[in-house]
């Protein structure tokens, strides 16, 4: 079975979002129909969480809490940046929700980096 084009996946995540009462943007297009998602949860002022696609040893998509704890907006930034500069497909979509809701639909592992 093949995979939902991430243009597609893109717009549900963001819909998603918007009936939650959350605001969703997508901050940068990458790939149409293969490139990978970075997900930005804005929970207050400089203070965020980021979400980065992985696969688990099925091969399911899982997602990966960047940092335990919620990090300073600039740190994540920055390392969004860092995965643009070396990959121009990337999307990157950014979530403002006090609660901290991703409204992801895939499990979701919590990792240190």
């Amino acid at each position: 079975m093949s995979e939902l084009k991430t243009k597609f996946w893109v717009d549900a995540l963001v819909r998603r979002a918007d009936t939650g009462l959350a605001s969703a943007y997508v901050i940068r297009r990458g790939d149409e129909d293969a490139g990978a998602v970075l997900v930005k949860v804005v929970l207050a002022r400089d203070l965020a969480q980021l979400y980065v696609p992985a696969r688990d040893g099925e091969g399911k998509r899982v997602w990966t809490l960047f940092r335990r704890v919620p990090a300073g907006e600039a740190d994540i930034d920055a390392y969004c940046r860092r995965r643009i500069d070396n990959d121009p497909d990337i999307w990157l979509v950014e979530i403002e929700d006090r609660d901290g809701r991703h409204f992801l639909t895939e499990p979701v592992e919590s990792a240190e980096r």
